[in-house]
């Protein structure tokens, strides 16, 4: 028989879907603190926000405010649940003193209460995570955000420091991946304006090549489109071995990487690499930036996958999230070292001077001894 509700008629508890087991390890948490209340002292940590059902938490918050009565007087008199009930119905009115009573009769081992208390605060983080996981995509994608990148980063970092949280919570061990089938990676934006500016890029550093060298913090995964980023690496490659580079050279390598075929004619090839437009470092930036955003929605689908999946133990959720945001920290810090102040270089005029590298360091010539009389 499946522990009742605090009211059969009209309780929140009976308009939810089936009952997780979450609810029912709630349920003996409760019952355990109502039977004993000094085991209030023994569970750890806990935040009537924790419980995943509303009724749980008031009635949990009312159990924190009322002083815990005597031992003896508590077997024998109603007198402190009566004052929990009536502490918890201004906030839970479909509470019910059968449903407390209830409860003291579904929990199965009283002193397992710091166990329960241990299972309520890992399904309140799993929700957590779903919910950083949630906000992280949210910003990647609101168009209406002044710096959107910037936004994400910090939410990034905050979801960042959530999981440090979290991993201070529970007793480490070694960690193990989740077994949640990983959606797949957030579809690149290939509008219109996205492919323009990656045209853009690569016709303007065609024009400039000497600022290829200086925008190593721009690879070809960072492109929406695959031509797009098989012509950079024609690009980086003729910067590299130190060859000419203009729209005849570019060409004559994407030749040789297979890139001419019958869509895509090498007029079509020159008529691309002939329309440079302001600079590639500009170009280059906004590029990367969307690749940062597609990034972050992939962590965040990742990370909210993983959460939805109740098989995943809290130390499942923590190895599978971290390693979602490492992918998308790889983007971040070329991100940051693109968007960053440039580093004033030192003379070495100004440093000491460095000792020689051949042969050992030069002696100066020892003092003459004073003669002695």
């Amino acid at each position: 028989m499946p522990p009742p509700s605090p009211n059969d008629e009209h309780d929140d508890l009976d308009d939810l879907p089936p009952p997780q087991p979450v609810h029912y390890a709630e349920q003996s948490l409760l019952g355990a603190l109502l039977l004993d209340p000094h085991r209030l002292d023994e569970i750890g940590p806990l935040d009537p926000s924790h419980f995943s059902n509303h009724t749980h938490g008031e009635l949990f918050r009312a159990m924190r405010s009322a002083p815990a009565p005597e031992t003896e007087q508590h077997r024998t008199s109603p007198a402190w649940l009566n004052t929990v009930l009536n502490a918890a119905r201004p906030h839970a009115p479909a509470l019910t003193a059968s449903y407390l009573h209830a409860l003291i009769q579904v929990c199965p081992w009283p002193q397992h209460a710091a166990t329960y208390a241990r299972m309520t605060r890992a399904d309140h983080a799993r929700r957590s995570l779903h919910l950083h996981a949630e906000r992280l995509a949210q910003t990647a994608v609101d168009t209406t955000l002044p710096h959107r990148a910037k936004a994400t980063v910090q939410q990034a970092d905050t979801l960042a420091r959530f999981l440090d949280d979290f991993s201070g919570r529970f007793t480490p061990h070694p960690g193990s991946l989740p077994r949640t089938p990983l959606p797949p990676a957030s579809a690149r934006d290939t509008g219109e304006e996205a492919l323009d500016e990656e045209r853009l890029l690569i016709a303007t550093a065609t024009a400039h090549p000497a600022e290829i060298s200086q925008m190593r913090w721009l690879v070809p995964e960072d492109f929406a489109l695959p031509l797009h980023a098989a012509l950079w690496q024609c690009l980086t490659a003729l910067a590299h071995r130190g060859e000419a580079v203009d729209p005849i050279t570019v060409l004559w390598e994407a030749q040789h990487r297979g890139l001419l075929t019958h869509e895509i004619t090498p007029a079509d090839l020159l008529a691309l690499l002939s329309t440079p437009v302001g600079s590639p470092q500009h170009w280059g930036k906004t590029v990367l930036e969307r690749a940062l955003l597609s990034r972050a929605q992939t962590a965040a689908n990742s990370i909210a996958a993983f959460a939805d999946d109740p098989a995943n133990s809290p130390h499942q959720l923590i190895t599978g999230s971290r390693r979602a945001l490492a992918g998308l920290t790889a983007v971040r810090s070329r991100w940051h070292q693109a968007t960053g102040p440039a580093t004033p270089r030192t003379t070495r005029s100004a440093r000491t001077p460095a000792a020689s590298r051949a042969g050992p360091p030069l002696r100066t010539a020892p003092t003459p001894a004073r003669a002695t009389r």
